[in-house]
């Protein structure tokens, strides 16, 4: 058995993209991978090449209140098959010649692990692997993360990783790690417990400009058009304890305010989790501010609960509401009632929220949708005072709506993934439509 640590490289991929933006979006399981391995005292270099606040960057960084802000982009020829779309394509993230200075200054790693989030963003991670694979061509790649587990046959036959992990990384760690360096730790904390694990490492970006949080993973609905289930079969808790002690650890030491919670189920089973949570963050009078990008359940919005968000600090309220046909025979799930859904609404603003903070997502996009629900789904949501957010669809591989995608897609998804770029509407056919769209975009 191998002794020394081995020297281990995480690195974040560029995205190439119609258009991207930070919208809270970090490579949270890739840190928390790193995170182990330090604790596991291997030696751990981390590059983001979506990084803001790269040293080189000679312009003005944005940053809003809330830690968000545009990425560096620069305009690169679109893929093949879209040659003739009318629209600017880009690479988001840092120059290629500051990661290729990055990747030479560094200690030769003895293994670089890559993740990957957006499948449409294949040819972003693929540009990655190949510059890596240009300056260390005899370092295994591994590549982790959502396309890799959702793509996993595309992304082994597309890219020059050595090794595809599908699903969550931390169980699956020691046997990568011994296999490729022959180095071997103890893994009783990574049985699955998420208490057990540290805390994602967030302190080896330049610049902690918010902290991702995640209290839970996987989610007890299966809607149509999600991958959540696929990704993550069991729902599996971290203790309201554990939470606050991060929060408490980001704020305390790195003087972190915003926080954006990527729970696909926040405030299910709230008494036992998230109320508990909200009480303690509420008791200890911390100057913290929270977001939640990724929607709250629209039935689980009591008055308690709206209560204790407005009095913990969230200042970023969006409501996975779908659509307002709640009709029986609706197209999607029906987890939402027209009732739960002005009540939320109402609770909300009891609470103290302002309208300018609550939004609701409507689907839009979706095979044989029709349009006109799309347009009175966004007037009733106006009515009720808060924001609509028209929610572009992306065909997700593994998911209830795939094959209905696929049949009625008027792009290939079988052929790539960048073709499932939700810019590109790949499920509407007509230009009637395409142009419809645009009016509900400026609605």
């Amino acid at each position: 058995m191998k002794t020394d640590s081995p020297h281990i490289l995480c690195i974040n991929p560029w995205i190439h993209d119609f258009a991207a933006f930070d919208f809270w979006a970090k490579p949270l399981g890739l840190l928390s991978i790193a995170a182990i391995l330090r604790e596991k005292r291997l030696q751990v270099s981390f590059i983001d090449c979506l990084d803001r606040f790269h040293p080189k960057e000679s312009k003005k960084i944005k940053v809003f209140w809330d830690g968000r802000g545009p990425f560096r982009k620069t305009q690169i020829d679109l893929p093949q098959g879209l040659e003739n779309y009318g629209k600017k394509f880009s690479r988001y993230g840092i120059k290629p010649q500051w990661f290729a200075a990055d990747l030479k200054k560094m200690k030769k790693p003895d293994l670089i692990f890559i993740t990957s989030l957006m499948t449409y963003w294949a040819t972003g991670v693929k540009e990655t692997i190949e510059m890596v694979k240009e300056t260390y061509p005899d370092v295994p790649v591994i590549l982790g993360g959502i396309y890799a587990s959702l793509c996993y046959e595309h992304a082994n036959k597309d890219t020059l990783a050595d090794l595809v992990v599908k699903g969550p990384g931390e169980q699956q760690l020691k046997k990568i790690i011994k296999d490729f360096t022959g180095f071997e730790f103890e893994d009783s904390n990574l049985s699955g417990a998420l208490d057990e694990l540290p805390f994602p490492a967030l302190d080896f970006q330049n610049k902690i400009a918010y902290a991702p949080i995640l209290t839970s993973r996987g989610c007890p609905f299966s809607c149509e058009y999600c991958a959540s289930s696929y990704l993550e079969p069991e729902i599996r808790r971290r203790s309201p304890e554990n939470v606050f002690r991060e929060i408490e650890h980001w704020h305390k030491n790195f003087n972190i305010q915003n926080f954006a919670f990527y729970d696909d189920a926040l405030l299910v089973n709230s008494k036992l989790y998230a109320f508990p949570l909200f009480e303690k963050i509420i008791a200890s009078k911390m100057d913290v501010w929270f977001h939640t990008p990724n929607a709250l359940h629209i039935k689980e919005i009591t008055k308690q609960a709206a209560r204790l968000m407005f009095m913990a600090g969230f200042k970023t309220i969006r409501l996975g509401l779908e659509t307002t046909d709640f009709s029986k025979n609706r197209n999607h799930d029906a987890k939402v009632m027209e009732n739960d859904f002005y009540a939320a609404v109402e609770n909300l603003k009891a609470a103290g929220f302002e309208k300018k903070q609550i939004g609701a997502y409507l689907l839009c996009g979706l095979p044989e949708q029709n349009l006109d629900e799309v347009e009175i789904s966004m007037y009733l949501v106006k009515q009720t005072g808060i924001q609509p957010v028209l929610a572009y669809y992306t065909p997700i591989p593994h998911t209830p709506m795939w094959e209905r995608a696929v049949k009625y897609s008027k792009l290939d998804l079988l052929e790539h993934p960048v073709f499932t770029n939700n810019t590109l509407f790949p499920c509407v056919n007509s230009e009637v439509d395409l142009k419809r769209i645009s009016q509900l975009k400026n609605l």
